[in-house]
Formats: structure tokens, sequence, C-alpha cells
């Protein structure tokens, strides 16, 4: 593997100079390795010729042989492009090239047979192919087996860089010494045992299929491997954190906790809250430091079983802190854990980048003398002048909200690091927390507390709006309240605030008895915060509000949610917007509205709304659709992968055997001084060695 990722890809026959520059520019492809590895995308069967009477909608690329009739240009200078019309006998398709005209005029004449591929497109009844790819007949007949098609850029297609020559590159590659004789990174036993094809010949098929089965067996070998490789990487960073890092013991559950416990609780722990706290109490007993992830959906008590794991702390002589991503989700679990811990009096205090100098002095001194005994704030936590007596727990609300260096920084307020709990309200779905928050212990609250009503979801249409205000109009006079949602997106921010604001003016003239409030991420933080408190108050009877309160605001009197241009958001999103309602005890309704037209995905993703609360069955929707790499990136998580042929929304079966199969190594040889262990710790060293090792924190 070192000597491919040494060998310059315009070495490679068929490269050279210029053709390598386009290639590391559009696709990062610099050495042999880096194209070995870039694998097709899909597969088509260029054994089938359609016919063009036969054409549908519904077709993806196809193959068509015939006759051009007609060549004509239209357009002048840059606009100029080439039309022509093909035809096999059956029927004619258009086929339209919009730049390159003059060589593609010079290629190819009237009345001569090719095969042309491509994929069909209908406009007004009227099929065309854009761009096809076009060879003459082989004399040894039609073209057979599977071929692959790889992702090209546009610069890529314009400076005459089709899939046909990156398929003699490939052929190029495949047949040179290098790559024939490149070594084995999976140990033979292994491979006997899974069933899997040996790496050359893997790599071989996934690129010049020699038919299907040797095409599915190639690609199960390199996404076992992809994935082998990750998970060994992720448990022999946890099994070295663990035998590296002592953690504090807290052996006691004391005074404070059973005070709470017995004599405080508002409502009772549900079964999923109790076997959770179990979990964290049995972990941070151990003297082994604690790295847990508490998954919950939105509403099911996390901040309960935080604020019992701070009781913990505190009880065996320690401070505790919470850090969240935003002054106003900081001050509303403020407000909640003072209230708690009123009861028992415990000194909590607030830091944020608001809080007043001279207030910030005092809490600084509570801190160095052990009086204050919780901490709560955002990213004015980890400053180097917050400086703890004995800090013993460290809990982290959406932790895909921080970066990971930014968690690191909590490690340095005692000797001996903190324990660490991070809160998400974004269920994950499973193959994706074994990956993105592997080096993390995880607990679910998968229960909602007694007397919480499933929200009802609804679908409804951009003409529809009548009903929906008439709707929201007999809430407003059972004394409830309403939040009206609006997309705000970078690239249409102009237009998206106007409508926003459009909404507002309709929303006022509707309900001109209550009293509508305003929030959007453009506004002052102040005017922000005072519109905010009106509607949390309950001042303001109507919220029309841009994702601004997706995370932050708890009003158990909302109970209605709607999401203006629903199809614009992404499902984990809309579920997350969901979840403001539905946290009192009376019925709560959200209703997506949406425009007619919609793409198969987008109505598809509107259903899964409608037809569950289920955070986690969301989730592995959402990962279907978006695909896992889209996920992992909203969360900075900090893992340093980026998987090229295995999907963690499809392949969870394999990373499973992939993880249990990393395991059974290192439980049989932790340092790799085996002959196999040592095969295996080559691979592990060249695919990790660039990478700042974040396995030690959470």
């Amino acid at each position: 593997m070192e000597t491919l990722e040494r060998l310059d890809i315009k070495y490679l026959k068929g490269v050279g100079p210029v053709r390598s520059e386009l290639l590391a520019r559009e696709l990062g492809i610099k050495s042999y390795l880096d194209l070995l590895y870039y694998f097709p995308f899909r597969y088509i069967d260029r054994s089938t010729i359609h016919r063009i009477s036969d054409i549908t909608g519904e077709m993806p690329y196809i193959q068509l042989r015939g006759r051009f009739i007609t060549f004509n240009t239209q357009g002048e200078g840059a606009r100029r492009r080439l039309h022509a019309l093909f035809s096999d006998g059956t029927g004619t398709i258009e086929v339209v090239w919009f730049n390159r005209v003059k060589s593609i005029m010079e290629s190819y004449q009237k009345g001569v047979d090719y095969i042309l591929f491509g994929k069909p497109t209908e406009f007004k009844g009227h099929y065309s192919i854009a761009h096809p790819e076009i060879d003459k007949p082989s004399p040894q007949g039609q073209p057979s087996g599977l071929v692959g098609v790889y992702t090209l850029t546009e610069k890529m297609r314009n400076r005459g860089f089709t899939t046909r020559t990156f398929h003699k590159i490939i052929a190029s590659l495949l047949a040179a010494p290098p790559v024939q004789n490149i070594g084995e990174t999976l140990p033979a036993s292994l491979r006997e045992r899974l069933g899997l094809m040996p790496l050359t010949e893997a790599l071989v098929n996934v690129h010049t299929p020699s038919g299907v089965e040797a095409l599915q067996q190639a690609r199960r070998r390199l996404k076992f491997e992809e994935l082998y490789f990750l998970q060994l990487n992720i448990l022999k960073y946890i099994k070295g954190r663990n035998a590296q890092l002592p953690g504090h013991v807290f052996s006691r559950v004391g005074d404070l906790f059973n005070g709470f416990y017995q004599n405080h609780l508002q409502f009772p722990l549900t079964g999923a809250q109790k076997r959770v706290i179990k979990e964290i109490r049995h972990h941070m007993g151990t003297g082994r430091q604690m790295n847990r992830l508490l998954q919950g959906d939105v509403g099911s008590g996390k901040t309960i079983v935080a604020f019992l794991t701070m009781l913990l702390a505190v009880d065996n002589g320690y401070q505790a802190c919470l850090m969240a991503p935003t002054e106003i989700l900081a001050t509303q679990h403020y407000e909640s854990i003072s209230e708690m811990a009123r009861g028992i009096g415990l000194r909590v205090e607030l830091l944020t980048g608001s809080t007043s100098k001279r207030r910030r002095d005092t809490i600084h001194e509570g801190l160095r003398n052990g009086e204050v005994k919780i901490l709560i704030g955002t990213h004015a936590l980890i400053e180097d002048v917050v400086q703890f007596a004995n800090l013993g727990l460290a809990v982290i609300d959406e932790k895909h909200r921080f970066g990971v260096a930014q968690r690191a920084k909590l490690w340095k307020k005692n000797l001996v690091p903190p324990h660490v709990l991070v809160m998400t309200a974004t269920p994950i779905p499973r193959t994706l927390a074994m990956t993105v928050y592997g080096d993390l212990d995880v607990s679910i609250i998968d229960e909602l507390p007694p007397g919480r009503k499933p929200v009802t979801t609804v679908l409804r249409y951009e003409d529809n709006h009548e009903s929906v205000y008439h709707f929201i109009g007999q809430e407003l006079r059972k004394g409830r309240q309403c939040y009206i949602v609006y997309p705000l997106i970078e690239e249409n921010e102009k237009l998206d605030l106007l409508a926003l604001e459009q909404g507002f003016e309709i929303v006022k003239e509707t309900f001109p008895h209550d009293h509508v409030a305003m929030v959007h991420g453009r506004m002052k933080p102040a005017e922000n915060d005072h519109q905010m408190d009106l509607f949390a108050s309950g001042k303001a009877h109507i919220l029309v509000a841009t994702t601004v309160i997706e995370v932050g605001v708890n009003v158990p009197n909302a109970s209605v949610m709607v999401i203006e241009n629903a199809e614009r958001f992404g499902l984990s999103q809309l579920h997350q917007l969901r979840g403001r309602v539905g946290r009192g005890a009376d019925q709560s309704y959200c209703i997506l509205m949406s425009r007619h037209e919609l793409t198969k995905d987008t109505r598809h993703r509107l259903e899964v709304m409608t037809a569950t609360n289920d955070g986690f069955v969301i989730a592995e929707e959402d990962m279907k659709l978006r695909g896992p790499g889209d996920m992992e990136g909203t969360m900075q998580s900090g893992t340093p992968f980026n998987l090229k042929i295995a999907n963690l929304a499809t392949d969870g079966m394999l990373l499973q055997t992939a993880r249990d199969e990393a395991q059974a190594l290192l439980e049989a040889d932790f340092e790799l001084a085996t002959p196999d262990g040592q095969l295996v710790a080559r691979q592990l060293r060249f695919l990790f060695h660039r990478q700042t090792n974040w396995g030690l924190i959470s």
C-alpha cells in the first residue's frame, strides 16, 4: 500500500501531467492508491440493447443501436449547441451536446451504425439524451457484462474526460505490476472463516466485474475490510484509554442524592431512566474514567438523569458542570436545575458571555473555594480563567454542536480528568453510533414520562391555510399557544426572510386579538431573547420563527407547531422542531405545510413524519435518505474517517461482524504481536498514521 501511495498518477499510461492535475483538483486523486480506491458508484449492464419505442420516463442509463438521421446547430458562441436525431427503426430520439460541438460534428456521420449510451430525459412527451457515450459496434458483437460508472465533475466532462476515459485509465492501472503484486491486508484464517475474496481479486472485480456474483463478493470483501480497520482503530483506543486513564471513584450514594430522590422528585422516574442511572453509577464506581453518550428523544427526561448524576458527584466531594451550545439553552438548564437544587440547599451558578464582570468574579471565587457545586454555562466554561476546586463530572448537552478540541479543554480542569456525560436529543442510528461515537459507552432513554401524549402529525398543502388557521384559532381559545416555523436557508436568505416577514404580517391580520411574536437569526440577540421571553411567559400567543427555536425553548403550554415549506427540511430537523410541542399534558399537534408537487423522496420523508413519533425510526430513515456521510458531518464528532465503499445505512450486519472480529483479535492479541497481528498492525498504521488521536476524548 505504501508503494502505491508513493506512485504519482501522472506516470500511469493514459494520464500524463494535464490529466493528473485535473484528477487531483477535481477528485483528490494523486497516486495509484487513490485511483485504485476510487470505486464506481453504480454498475450498468452493457449487454442489453433497448429499443427507442420501449423507452419510459422511469429508465436509468440505457443503450441504443442505430444511426444519426440529422445534425444541426443552434445558438452562437458560448450558447452554441448541437442537436441530432437518432433512429433505430422503432422510433427516434433527440441527442444534444452543449460543448465540444465542432469536434463532435467531425467525429460522427449520418447513416453509420453506432452504439449510443446515456440517460433519457422526458420533456413534453419527447425523450432526449444529453452528452451520450458513443461507440461503433464491435466486430465480435455487442458489449457484454457489467460496467462501472464513476462520479465525474462537470469540469472534467467539459475537458473531454468521459467515463470511457476513466475506464481506459483503470485498465492501465489494473495491468500495472505494483497493483498486480499488492500485498494482502487480512489474515488468511479470517478470510477463510468469513469466505472473503483475496484483496487483489476484489479490487479487480470491483472495477471490472467478471459477473454479478464476483462483484457482490468483491464489494463484500472491501466493505468488510474498511469497517474492520475502522472498528479495530476505535476499539484499540478504547482499551488503551481504559488502561491509561484513571477516573474519580464515586463510591457513595449520599444525602443529596437520596434526599432529592425521596422528597423532591415531581414525577416518578421511568424504567428507562432508572436503568440509565444504574449504568452511570456502576461506571463511576469502577475507578475508570467515564465517557458516556446519553441518547434520549426530546422530552424523555435526560435533564433529571444529568442532575441526579451531578448529585452523585457532589455527594462524593466533587463539583459538576453542564455545558450547553447556546445562552438560551444554558439559561433554561440553569432555571430548571437551580429550581431542583433549591430544595436541597445546593449552590448552582450560570456563566455565559453575558455574565457581568462583578458576577463573574464572584462565581470564579466560588468555584476555586468549592462553594459553587454546579456550574452551568456555554463555551465560557472552557476558558482558562475558569478554575474548579475539584471538578468530577462534565455534562455536555447537544454534543454535535461542540468541536472535539473544545471539549478536550474540559479535561485540563482537573489533574484526574472528570467523568464525561454527553447528552443528545438527536437519536443516532445504531450503526452510526458504533462508528461516529464508537469510543463512548452508550445509554439510551427509550421511554417517555407517564402522561405524555404522542404528538399528532398531519400533512397539509398550501391551499389548506384557511382551515389550518381556523384550527389554530380553536387551540388559542382553549388558552394554548402556537409556533409557526419558516425555513431560512443561506442560499435563499433574502427570499426566505421576505417570506417570513410576509407570513408574520398575514398571521397578525388573521389573529388581530392575539399577540404575535417573531424571532429569527438575523435579529439582534437582545431582541430575539425579548421576543422569546414574551412567548415563554405566555404574553405572546403565537411565535413566528425560523429554526432558532429548534433547540432551547421549553413552553409546555404550546400545543401546535406549524412548519411552513416542510419539504425543505430534513427528517431529523423536522423531528427536532416537533419536539418543541407535546411537553405538557394536553394533546399537541404538528402540521406540516407543503406544496403539492413533491419528489418521491420528499413525499416519503413527510409520510415518515406523519407515521411515527419514534426518533430512532426517524433517524434510521434519515440516514437511508441522506446517507451516513452527510449525517456524520452534521455532528462534528471528530471521528476522522471517510468511507469509500461501505454504507452505514445498509451494511449494519457487516459492521457488527467487523466489530466482533476486531474485538476478538484484540482480546487474543492486544499488542498485535503475532504474525496475523503484525499483518493487521501494518495496515492499521498505514490507514491511521496521519490522524490526530481524538480517541481519548469524548
